[in-house]
């Protein structure tokens, strides 16, 4: 007698059924909140939130922290996970401004890398080769590289003249420049506060306007960092190894070559941004300069589902909510509270249009707390500006997981010949 087989279901893998957001609808998205914004900034009068200043710092607040997802990005792509990242950008803070001091910037700025790489070949012994908890590699080597640099910087800075044991002497500036022509008439059209065509000034006028010469290198390395990994031999191997190293080796993929080269790529980017903080932020090295930049690299990689394009959104976004710490900052994100609710108001309705009536009433409950919020204060407490960057970093995680897919292999454990 034939005996008749139930098919069991399958476990849903996390992110298998999500939809990735296609190129025009991500488009339309940023179109929809400049709009919003546009409207949140003639009624609550807050001009600073889309200024040409409020723009570029939050461009050069948003490049370390760029730099450091660039780096997980890479490293999560072989397959390992790099929780390090902040104390490669310890590293490379301590090491680019120790070499600024002496030899001059663009020498701070390839030591910085260096520095960077050698936590980087660390981590990379602990988890490649003696297969250690990727987590515990890194929090670990976070630990020692601040201790390390701490250490060091009593030898090296307390006695040089304007120096400390916590604090470098000034490093010379790498300088800056605008684009002639175009960054004044930008700064202009921002300044007449028009409907969406300031704000839209105000935006590409920051990305234009008192720029490093490490600035554009680093956003150059958001397109060529695409082109190497999805456009390149070496790419698809090295992407191979993050999601399934058996089959790369059975392929003749050397995957520790692999897994060692993208780890101390990652590390290298990683000290670039510390250097970046230590040399073009702030022209000084200072004890605990980073301020978990590294981590929040990290969250604006994983905000991007592993892709540089995403990731560089995630940069800007929590860049700009650090600037505000620098310029205007309750007033702004006072204003900033009604460009939320207008935001989860639209979230509601999507959500309505989904059937999805739980999470809508949620959305609206929490907009209506932002409205009476906004009605009834003038500016916010300072430490919830302080705290805005992190907050930010919380709630587009939790916004956001639902669409993540991450490498298959991504922190799992590899020797070799283990298919066979």
């Amino acid at each position: 007698m034939a005996t008749a087989t139930v098919a069991k279901p399958q476990a849903k893998q996390p992110g298998k059924g999500s939809r990735r957001i296609s190129l025009p609808v991500l488009l339309l998205i940023i179109a929809g909140v400049l709009v919003l914004t546009s409207i949140v900034r003639l009624i609550s009068g807050a001009d600073g939130i889309t200024s040409t200043g409020q723009m570029s710092t939050a461009l050069r607040l948003a490049v370390p922290i760029g730099l450091a997802g660039l780096g997980g990005l890479w490293a999560e792509r072989a397959g390992v996970v790099n929780i390090g990242l902040e104390g490669m950008m310890i590293l490379g803070t301590w090491f680019g401004a120790w070499a600024g001091y002496q030899w001059g910037p663009w020498t701070g700025v390839v030591f910085g890398i260096i520095g960077g790489a050698l936590g980087a070949v660390l981590h990379a012994i602990a988890t490649v080769t003696f297969n250690v908890n990727h987590i515990v590699s890194g929090v670990a080597l976070n630990i020692l590289a601040l201790g390390l640099t701490r250490y060091l910087s009593k030898f090296t800075f307390e006695d040089a003249p304007q120096g400390s044991s916590k604090q470098s002497p000034p490093i010379d500036s790498l300088g800056s420049f605008d684009i002639p022509g175009l960054s004044s008439w930008l700064e202009t059209l921002n300044g007449k506060h028009w409907f969406l065509v300031s704000d839209i000034a105000g935006l590409v006028g920051g990305l234009v306007t008192n720029l490093s010469p490490l600035t554009v290198i680093a956003v150059a390395l958001v397109p060529l960092t695409w082109w190497v990994l999805w456009r390149t031999a070496f790419g698809l191997r090295l992407r191979s190894c993050g999601e399934n190293p058996v089959a790369a080796e059975s392929l003749g993929v050397n995957v520790y070559k692999y897994k060692y080269l993208a780890v101390i790529i990652s590390g290298g980017f990683a000290g670039l941004g510390g250097a970046f903080l230590s040399i073009v932020a702030s022209n000084v090295y200072l004890d605990g300069q980073t301020a978990g930049r590294g981590y929040i690299g990290l969250a604006a990689m994983i905000f991007g589902n592993w892709m540089p394009g995403g990731l560089a959104l995630g940069a800007g976004l929590f860049g700009y909510t650090d600037s505000l710490n620098l310029r205007g900052g309750t007033t702004n994100v006072h204003a900033l509270l009604l460009l939320l609710a207008l935001v989860l108001v639209a979230a509601a309705a999507y959500q309505v249009w989904r059937k999805k009536y739980v999470s809508a009433a949620i959305s609206l409950v929490i907009s209506v707390v932002m409205f009476v919020w906004y009605a009834n204060t003038d500016e916010v407490p300072r430490q919830l500006v302080t705290a805005a960057p992190y907050v930010v970093t919380l709630l587009v995680l939790s916004f956001s997981a639902q669409r993540l897919r991450m490498p298959k292999a991504d922190g799992l454990p590899y020797r070799k010949g283990q298919g066979k």
